[in-house]
């Protein structure tokens, strides 16, 4: 966590971070990344789909397969990928310059954690990043 509780993390990428990659994006409304990036773009985030199965736009943006894809700077990587899939993503955040690495409930990867904290990267792990909006700055 940097140096800072997980709390102080989770406050300040919340209030300074603008845009977000959501790796795992999906274009069905029953899915809960589309759930958290249609609530993080109405409290005014810039959304950023990534999924290379999809293709279009998606969020009023155009789908990217993969982060290495996207040509602007990227603040936090939300992640909806299954445990075992985050080492991957961790390192195409380290890649584009991402300041935070998010795993969404259920996502915990330890290895890929502290390998995105070595690399100056904040982390927040097994958390509801629209949750957590919503609890803090309601």
């Amino acid at each position: 966590m940097n140096g800072y509780g997980e709390s102080t993390v989770i406050e300040r990428i919340l209030r300074s971070m603008r845009t977000v990659a959501v790796v795992g994006a999906s274009d069905r409304p029953d899915r809960a990344s589309h759930a958290v990036a249609t609530y993080l773009q109405h409290a005014g985030f810039r959304v950023l789909a990534v999924n290379p199965k999809l293709s279009g736009e998606l969020f009023g943006n155009p789908v990217h397969a993969a982060l290495e894809d996207i040509q602007e700077p990227i603040d936090v990587v939300d992640v909806f990928r299954r445990p075992e899939d985050v080492p991957p993503v961790v390192e195409s955040a380290i890649k584009v310059g991402a300041k935070a690495v998010w795993l969404q409930l259920g996502i915990t990867n330890p290895e890929a954690e502290s390998r995105a904290r070595d690399a100056g990267l904040a982390v927040v792990s097994n958390r509801c990043l629209k949750v957590e909006h919503a609890r803090l700055l309601p």
